[in-house]
């Protein structure tokens, strides 16, 4: 995991408070957990789920399990859920949210990152300062913006297990945090992550 998103995750995390059990979704053991944020330190009931084999990690309790079922959880059991860089990887990934909304508390927090796409300004995408780089953006702006919103740069297919899905900032807010309070989203890194963090009413 990029330094960038990890201290995304604790900035959100630090700013928003919450009460009661951590859940991080699609957890990876070892210091890219984000059960191991330095505002989670010393909370003392922490548990991560992934496809891969149980265990323990740095006082976090790991399940295997899929997250599209999570039938061992009751209702509104956390305080805060963490998911980042899953969701695209879940060829079913709307029954995960289903239960990720079952199994938050009313008034947790849910913070949730994915592979994004978003326009890009002449600048992001040529940004030297030199006679050609100027040549090409002059070219480019006389197709207009609708061509630069044709394509648009986004992360590379990586197949861990599978990857499936990239999304918007819209769908971040209207679909991923849907039934959810929206506290804030941000577009971060290029190409694009997008991060967003919401409360259960």
């Amino acid at each position: 995991m990029s330094p960038e998103i990890y201290q995304a995750f604790e900035s959100l995390c630090a700013r928003h408070p919450f009460r009661g059990p951590v859940l991080e979704i699609g957890v990876t053991p070892g210091p890219d957990s984000l059960l191991r944020l330095p505002s989670l330190r010393t909370h003392p009931d922490k548990t991560g789920i992934h496809l891969g084999p149980p265990g323990m990690d740095a006082g976090s309790t790991i399940l295997q399990g899929n997250a599209n079922a999570m039938p061992g959880f009751a209702d509104g059991t956390f305080g805060l859920v963490l998911c980042n860089s899953t969701l695209e990887h879940d060829p079913f990934f709307w029954k995960t949210l289903q239960e990720i909304r079952r199994v938050t508390a009313p008034g947790g927090l849910f913070i949730v990152g994915v592979p994004g796409y978003a326009g890009m300004g002449l600048r992001h995408l040529l940004p030297g300062s030199d006679r050609r780089s100027r040549l090409l953006r002059r070219l480019l702006q006389s197709f207009g913006p609708a061509t630069l919103r044709a394509g648009t740069p986004t992360l590379g297919e990586h197949h861990f297990p599978g990857d499936y899905y990239r999304f918007s900032e819209k769908a971040l807010r209207d679909v991923l945090l849907e039934g959810f309070d929206v506290l804030e989203t941000r577009t971060l890194m290029h190409p694009p992550r997008v991060l967003g963090c919401g409360r259960k009413p």
